[in-house]
């Protein structure tokens, strides 16, 4: 459960408007009665007095409590949502109204919201960001409670939120409360992805990934004379008896690889229209990402992620459950952000990138430097896959002078750019899911085990 870190209320509660009215058309009355002699008009001053003085008889003097409660469960795009703002009454005076309002992200739907249990349509009623009134006794508190629909990944944020209370009959109205917003978790909803392909090298120790070299695995690779070391279990009996010899049978051993998952975040193009509409540059590399983190995590393998852009984040390689927790998490944190400078040394610095290392770059391929970094990677005897992360459906501008012509000759300047990277031995792939590397990773594992001319 997240709460929000209460924030302390000012103390402190002012006069209305009905309060003002009431002495001054008592005040006026009296005035009146005394300088005209009428004794009727003290009489029909007496019950404002009496009214005003009746109500005023207990004065409030604490301010409502408020705060903001969010489910911390594992909350995925598309997932149905629980939050609450809960106002409390702490004063041994009853509060008569009580206002509450609170703003929530755009990317949380809401679409119930109301008090104790009892919630209302509010999708197309001007949404969450108004006013709900309540009453609160002496030492009580209620919820207003919101449900809705998580759209899109990140930190969205629920809050903050203003309450006011009025007592003494309306008369009295206590200063606006703020409470400080919770930013709920929502993470990437895994898109479906499956290589069934090998990794063009496995340097770990244990794994699924076959070998070539000699050890403890499942692929048998050939037989021969038993040796010290050789375990009993693994004599060949067949061969054994025919040559009058002791023979073991010889297996190749099971290793784990890294993968390098690198995110471009030096651009955005397209409109994010949540997990149900169009996805932007970034919600297709997020997306991407966590479906490959969870793939070879899955397979035991080692993942680390990169940023190419100018924070230069990085999460350090590992494996297991804990570390696809990590990697959801850190992906929440994305986000697109342009720079002038070069980040290449920043990114790829001297132990960064293991040699044995599998990288998967995701880009959208819009600045010249992704794609020249990508060269680097190639050059330098990375296995590198480049996965295109630029919508298909991307709109063009608007039909307004030269604007078609220009986009066409953008559209062309980019296929030539991939057509040159897959030149320089990185191949180019959009993402399309599920099988959306197999045919590359193919490839690379083709080119690992190829020999190499010229002792390079």
């Amino acid at each position: 459960m997240v709460v929000a870190d209460r924030q302390e209320p000012t103390a402190g509660w002012s006069p209305t408007w009905a309060l003002g009215r009431a002495v001054l058309l008592t005040g006026l009355l009296l005035i009146a009665a005394v300088l005209l002699g009428r004794v009727d008009l003290v009489v029909l001053a007496t019950p404002f007095a009496l009214g005003t003085a009746y109500a005023l008889r207990r004065r409030p003097v604490a301010a409502p409590e408020l705060e903001i409660t969010a489910s911390d469960a594992q909350l995925v795009e598309g997932g149905e949502l629980a939050g609450a703002v809960a106002v409390g009454n702490p004063d041994i005076v009853p509060y008569d109204v009580v206002v509450v309002r609170t703003r929530v992200s755009p990317w949380l739907s809401v679409r119930r919201a109301g008090f104790g249990g009892i919630g209302r349509d509010v999708s197309r009623s001007g949404g969450v960001d108004r006013p709900f009134v309540t009453t609160l006794s002496t030492g009580t508190a209620v919820d207003l409670e919101l449900s809705g629909t998580a759209l899109r990944w990140g930190r969205h944020p629920i809050g903050p939120a203003g309450a006011r209370a009025a007592a003494a009959d309306g008369l009295l109205v206590s200063r606006a409360v703020l409470t400080e917003p919770v930013r709920m978790r929502v993470y990437p909803k895994t898109e479906p992805f499956e290589a069934v392909e090998a990794m063009p090298r496995a340097a770990g120790l244990v794994g699924a990934h076959h070998s070539r070299r000699p050890g403890e695995g499942g692929e048998l690779a050939g037989v021969r004379v038993f040796g010290p070391g050789d375990r009993l279990r693994r004599i060949d009996w067949r061969v054994s008896l025919r040559t009058r010899q002791l023979h073991v049978a010889s297996t190749l051993s099971d290793r784990d690889a890294e993968v390098v998952v690198l995110l471009d975040v030096l651009a955005e193009a397209g409109r994010s229209g949540g997990v149900a509409g169009a996805a932007s540059v970034l919600d297709t590399t997020v997306r991407a990402a966590a479906a490959i983190a969870e793939h070879y995590l899955h397979r035991g393998d080692r993942v680390a992620l990169l940023e190419y852009g100018p924070a230069a984040r990085r999460l350090r390689p590992a494996t297991g459950r804990r570390q696809y927790l990590t990697v959801l998490e850190w992906l929440l944190d994305v986000h697109a952000e342009s720079s002038p400078h070069e980040p290449y040394d920043q990114v790829f610095g001297p132990q960064v990138l293991s040699a044995d290392a599998l990288v998967v770059v995701l880009t959208p391929l819009l600045d010249e430097r992704s794609a020249q970094m990508l060269a680097r990677l190639a050059r330098g005897g990375r296995f590198v896959v480049a996965v295109d992360t630029l919508p298909t459906d991307l709109a063009p501008p608007g039909d307004r002078g030269w604007a078609p012509v220009a986009y066409r000759l953008w559209r062309l300047d980019r296929d030539t750019m991939i057509g040159q990277l897959r030149e320089h031995g990185v191949p180019v792939v959009g993402w399309a899911g599920a099988g959306s590397l197999d045919q590359v990773l193919r490839d690379v594992a083709r080119l690992a085990t190829a020999p190499r001319v010229g002792g390079r």
